[in-house]
């Protein structure tokens, strides 16, 4: 308990230090790969702290340790991202962005501020705990193939060698004080799919003397419809959506080719790789069988993020002492990805959200939206939680 109120103490002393972190980053926002002057910041910041952290892992990303006692003992990891997506600010808030056309829209100002704070408070606490804490401040969340994977390849996992990692993202649907959990799988793979369909164009009143690839492409996309809702097993969730099928003819033309984009997602890395399998195989010969081509390619995206669920108790258990049985929620499965997946592949893995909604101020909105912000009240517990988590794993 004295552990616990010391953290808390902290949090509330290092509030104005974090939000003003947080809203330095949020008007000066970059796109992934690109966050040379934020990783500066974030260096700056943990020097000043006292702390020295490893640069240029992955490109712009950062790692620190922290040691306590007996530093060797276990290793826990805190990730953060630091990136920021293509989306114009539309809020009206002294720390809007300053950068037309890139905005903190997903909350990774919120992650990155709140894991320096998280810095601050550890190297207050080293003689408190035992073993090592290693902060990863993580570029290109946003953008394939992901800086996570790049990290890992760079060995950011290892050397100390890490026992488990701890997540955490806001939660614009979990009013702010809450936090919630779920164990086993939680977040879907990520792949986006490509398709040009190929024919023979020609005048619409003569069809017959052209191969119509809008045809064959509206054959395909239903087909492939059909390969999710006929050879996945139901209890696995899987989602394929179509979002852009350009097919440049007029009321009188029939085109050449058509280009379609769509992103595929599903729960389990075995059904993952046959879908995309059968999807290619159906999609080619489909266009073959009707007089055109078809070329079809994939990126290949994040796989899908497993809660480690003995890690995953553990840590909702440390949350209910510090934030109250009472705050804490359950979370559904969410078909949207997260590269924080390829830690979770390799490592013993929690990810968990920070409520930052609050109706009575207007803060609704979702994230990736142009509108989204936080209740900064969440600037407090933020810090403060993941701080006692990562004691509270290097105890367990």
């Amino acid at each position: 308990m004295e552990l616990e109120q010391k953290i808390k103490g902290l949090a509330k002393d290092f509030f104005d230090f974090t939000v003003k972190n947080r809203r330095h980053l949020h008007q000066h926002p970059e796109l992934s790969f690109q966050e040379e002057n934020t990783a500066k910041y974030i260096s700056k910041t943990l020097i000043e702290i006292g702390l020295e952290e490893t640069e240029g892992i992955a490109g712009n990303g950062l790692v620190v340790l922290i040691e306590g006692s007996n530093p060797g003992k276990k290793t826990v990891a805190l990730r953060a991202d630091i990136d920021a997506l293509p989306i114009e600010e539309q809020n009206e808030v002294p720390y809007k962005s300053k950068n037309l056309g890139v905005m903190h829209a997903c909350g990774h100002d919120v992650h990155t501020a709140s894991l320096i704070t998280v810095a601050k408070i550890l190297n207050e606490l080293k003689s408190d705990f035992e073993g090592t804490i290693k902060l990863i401040f993580q570029p290109a969340e946003e953008k394939a193939p992901g800086g996570a994977s790049l990290m890992i390849k760079e060995g950011v996992l290892e050397n100390p060698a890490v026992q488990s990692i701890l997540g955490q993202h806001v939660a614009p649907n979990i009013p702010v004080g809450k936090i919630g959990f779920r164990e086993g799988m939680y977040m879907a793979s990520t792949d986006e799919i490509y398709l040009r369909v190929i024919g023979k164009g020609g005048h619409g009143a003569a069809p017959h003397q052209a191969v119509d690839p809008v045809v064959i492409a509206s054959h395909i996309i239903v087909a492939l419809q059909q390969i999710i809702s006929r050879n996945r097993n139901p209890a696995s969730p899987s989602v394929l959506t179509f979002g852009k099928v350009q097919a440049d003819g007029a009321t009188n033309i029939i085109p050449g080719e058509v280009y379609i984009e769509g992103t595929y997602r599903c729960m389990d890395e075995q059904w993952r790789a046959e879908g995309l399998e059968k999807m290619e195989k159906m999609a080619r010969g489909m266009a073959e069988s009707m007089g055109g081509t078809c070329e079809f390619w994939i990126e290949k995206g994040y796989p899908y993020l497993k809660n480690q669920p003995e890690l995953t108790r553990r840590t909702r258990l440390a949350a209910e002492k510090y934030v109250g049985i009472e705050n804490i929620v359950d979370l559904d499965l969410w078909m949207g990805g997260e590269d924080f997946a390829f830690y979770s592949q390799v490592v013993d893995a929690c990810f968990y959200r920070l409520g930052t909604r609050n109706e009575a101020k207007g803060i609704v909105s979702g994230v990736h939206t142009p509108t989204f912000n936080i209740d900064e009240q969440a600037l407090i517990l933020g810090p403060g939680l993941m701080s006692y988590l990562a004691i509270s794993e290097l105890a367990s």
